[in-house]
């Protein structure tokens, strides 16, 4: 049943260049599958997530990361009575802006843009989907309707001063109405994201051996996990008993969001989805009990995972990476491959050319960013390890 809360595809706002829909699939449908069919989608599968993406084949890459956000996402979207396609579309394009290297790189490339006003990843998926992609015939960008576009910007709240570069100036030529709440299904989209990355880099960082299952088994909400497990299956093999306990983990998560957000939207009310932006709170989040637990959590893996002493070192490698090759770019515009060249000539500021060297680098995969760097700066890294989270 659908909740008169949910997003209508019958009534978008629209796209910002006009085309006839489908016949077959709705318009939601429609930006899902442009999604999955950009480049900037298969890139995802060669960008960090938590490991350096050839650092194994059983650690998520970004892309697999995007594809269990969504996974999630549909199952909440759909038990809330929201729209299930626009959830999708929002969750799979989440993280589309992140540069090589995660947040490590996405740090270096801020710091970079620092004089030119800044970089963000979450801004940077806008420009994705609004400019880079150049694709198609009528226009650039994969021209999806403003409520994926207002989902992909605000799903994590509504956008404050100062207003990311990129998305301030898509936002002058589309207003995406940044100072209210995005759709509920974009932030069931955002929660769907805590889920995902809350479980699986603690069930990476187990693969990893960066800490015991029984380091695991002592922490809020998974000590009650483990206990069950051992009660139901004694002596249980010791890597089904981990994933068995963290499947319960995942589950807890699961249905704590979907119970308090049952409880927020039946206390608020809302009759429609502009009554959702307006609410002046979030409709979609953990209980305060569970969040206060999972705090703790992401303490030890920032402690035992994100900022081990082995991580440090990662990360101050490909950093360098991005520091050496943003300067390069910018003494040397005609290293930017041939189809950038046009863009280069008609760039009238040092500012515009430090964005679309920005731009270059934030769509490198890890692989080709260790490549480029070798190539023309001369540098080996060892480009293995874990650099990153969340």
């Amino acid at each position: 049943m659908t909740a008169p809360y949910a997003s209508d595809p019958q009534t978008v706002r629209g796209r910002l260049f006009a085309e006839d829909e489908s016949q077959f699939r709705s318009p939601f449908q429609r930006d899902r599958d442009r999604i999955i069919h950009a480049s900037a989608f298969r890139r995802l599968k060669h960008k960090t997530q938590v490991f350096i993406e050839h650092e194994g084949d059983y650690f998520r890459t970004r892309l697999t990361h995007s594809i269990e956000v969504a996974q999630v996402a549909r199952t909440v979207s759909a038990a809330l009575g929201l729209n299930v396609e626009l959830t999708e579309a929002v969750a799979l394009a989440h993280d589309l802006g992140h540069p090589p290297f995660g947040h490590t790189g996405e740090d270096a490339l801020n710091e970079l843009m620092a004089p030119y006003g800044g970089f963000d990843h979450n801004a940077q998926a806008i420009k994705i989907v609004t400019s880079l992609e150049r694709h198609y015939a009528e226009w650039d960008g994969l021209n999806l309707t403003w409520e994926t576009l207002e989902g992909i910007a605000k799903h994590n709240g509504p956008v404050g001063d100062p207003v990311p570069y990129a998305l301030a100036q898509y936002n002058a030529r589309h207003d995406l109405e940044l100072g209210t709440h995005a759709s509920a299904e974009a932030q069931v989209a955002a929660l769907a994201d805590d889920i995902a990355y809350n479980h699986h880099d603690l069930h990476d960082g187990l693969r990893a051996e960066l800490f015991s299952t029984d380091e695991l088994a002592e922490l809020p909400v998974l000590d009650a996990c483990f206990a069950e497990v051992d009660t139901l299956h004694p002596g249980l093999n010791y890597y089904r008993r981990r994933h068995e306990a963290l499947r319960r983990f995942f589950g807890v998560l699961v249905e704590d969001v979907i119970t308090n957000a049952q409880k927020t939207l039946a206390e608020v009310d809302p009759q429609s989805v502009e009554d959702v932006r307006h609410a002046g709170r979030m409709m979609v989040r953990f209980t305060n009990s569970l969040w206060d637990d999972l705090k703790v959590i992401r303490q030890f893996l920032f402690t035992r995972m994100y900022r081990a002493p082995a991580v440090i070192a990662m990360r101050k490698e490909v950093t360098q990476v991005v520091h050496d090759l943003f300067p390069l770019f910018m003494d040397k515009p005609d290293e930017l491959p041939k189809q950038w060249r046009k863009d280069v000539a008609e760039a009238q500021t040092e500012q515009d050319l430090a964005r679309l060297v920005a731009d270059y680098i934030a769509g490198m995969t890890d692989r080709f960013a260790i490549q480029s760097h070798a190539r023309l700066c001369g540098g080996k890294i060892r480009a293995k390890g874990v650099i990153d989270g969340g």
